[in-house]
């Protein structure tokens, strides 16, 4: 999935090495910390509904379990690899420690093309997929969410198999479900809807007015839809917005409310085929000159060395896991750029899921308003420990929020010792 020939987990490795000697990190602990605690393959078999057996391969991959059991969603993607899946289990740890959440973390994902599959070979591929992965989940061990190409209903065949193997419903082994069967208000909203809070905690710093800020957004999925309706409310300007297929684009600004209820009732639609607007690629969004804020909202590696030199905006908001590398972020901080790094940007969907994990296992549950009212505290409060840090050391956002993190993690493993 990675847009470019780089290596996911080369990328995460090299982003912890470079922190580890800014903190002067313990040789062993960074070693410890390079390696993930547990990686599961599986075979998945699925009876398809012309009566064939094809074979899925899936994956989950443990990080850490220092600060808790672990999280971190699954994906389905043709393109999913045992590397990509380690790179963002590692990221998910990071992200959960400068979130100040009582997590490890994890990722998962099989490889399929979901579009392919009837909405049945999906719940079957769903639920073996749960059941191959039972010895090692559990509400206390490792707990999936949703990710690209995953929604509320896979959770709940996902949380249903799991009910259903152990014998007793157990609606805190996954988040994102939907709010029926357990889940949590506003967790759909919650990555986008931090995202924006972490933008206006920026423009404040930097005395920006949000009406004077223009925007474009790669990536129109529950990231980017939900980011792009935030900031359209917050009052800034979304001039460019795309999903696979290529996107639209109007200098006056779009129609951000309309873009989503079309988006909403044509689930299999591309931006492309949007019958309004002038049409950009994906390519041509990114290197946009007339907009201050880039939000990459989609995939791994889409910044890179090939494309850095050619980034206009000031601002680069990371709504999806990853898609800076190393080589373009240098680029880019050498050119005077801001980066708001993915593990503080797009954590208001792992802090929510925190909440509706909380309440699935104390069966007392929250209103919006309430839920929404913590998110911001805590993103809030995570920005601005690693803003401060960040301008007391002279050091990129990134590497502020990477000591907090990685920090935290060492210290809680030199608390617990190595077993035996």
């Amino acid at each position: 999935m990675i847009s470019t020939k780089v290596n996911p987990y080369e990328m995460a490795v090299k982003q912890l090495e470079e922190v580890a000697s800014f903190i002067k990190l313990k040789p062993s602990i960074l070693e410890y910390l390079k390696h993930p605690k547990r990686e599961f393959i599986v075979s998945i078999p699925v009876r398809m509904d012309d009566g064939t057996v094809k074979i899925f391969t899936g994956y989950r991959v443990q990080h850490n379990f220092a600060l808790g059991p672990t999280k971190g969603g699954f994906r389905y993607h043709p393109e999913v690899t045992l590397d990509e899946v380690r790179a963002l289990a590692m990221w998910m740890t990071w992200k959960c420690a400068v979130m100040d959440l009582p997590y490890g973390g994890a990722k998962g994902g099989v490889r399929v093309d979901p579009k392919q599959l009837s909405d049945n070979e999906l719940e079957r591929l769903t639920r073996r997929y749960a059941f191959e992965l039972i010895p090692i989940i559990g509400p206390d061990k490792d707990i999936p969410a949703p990710d690209v190409n995953t929604n509320p209903k896979t959770m709940a065949w996902f949380m249903d198999t799991y009910s259903m193997a152990v014998g007793y419903t157990a609606p805190g082994v996954v988040t994102g479900k939907p709010i029926e069967i357990g889940g949590s208000k506003g967790r759909i909203e919650a990555t986008g809807k931090g995202v924006v809070f972490i933008l206006s905690e920026l423009l404040n710093r930097i005395g920006m007015d949000p009406k004077d800020v223009r925007i474009a957004i790669q990536g129109f999925g529950n990231v980017g839809t939900h980011t792009a309706l935030d900031a359209y409310r917050l009052g800034c300007k979304i001039v460019a917005i795309s999903d696979v297929s290529g996107g639209v684009y109007d200098p006056k600004g779009l129609d951000i409310p309309t873009l989503f209820d079309w988006a909403m009732q044509n689930p299999q639609g591309h931006l492309a085929s949007y019958p309004e607007y002038s049409k950009i690629t994906n390519k041509e969004l990114l290197e946009l000159d007339d907009i201050d804020v880039l939000i990459p909202a989609a995939l791994e590696g889409v910044i890179n060395e090939t494309n850095a030199d050619n980034i206009r905006a000031k601002i680069i908001i990371e709504g999806a896991n990853g898609p800076t590398t190393p080589e373009a972020e240098k680029i880019l901080l050498d050119k005077g750029k801001t980066i708001v790094p993915d593990i503080v940007a797009n954590a208001g969907g792992v802090t929510v899921s925190y909440f509706e994990w909380v309440q699935d296992l104390q069966s007392f549950f929250w209103e919006e308003e309430e839920i929404n009212s913590k998110l911001k505290k805590i993103m809030v409060k995570a920005f601005d420990r690693v803003w401060t840090y960040s301008k007391e050391q002279n050091i990129s956002l990134r590497m502020a929020a990477y000591a907090y993190a990685v920090s935290k993690v060492a210290r809680a493993i030199e608390l617990r010792g190595i077993f035996p």
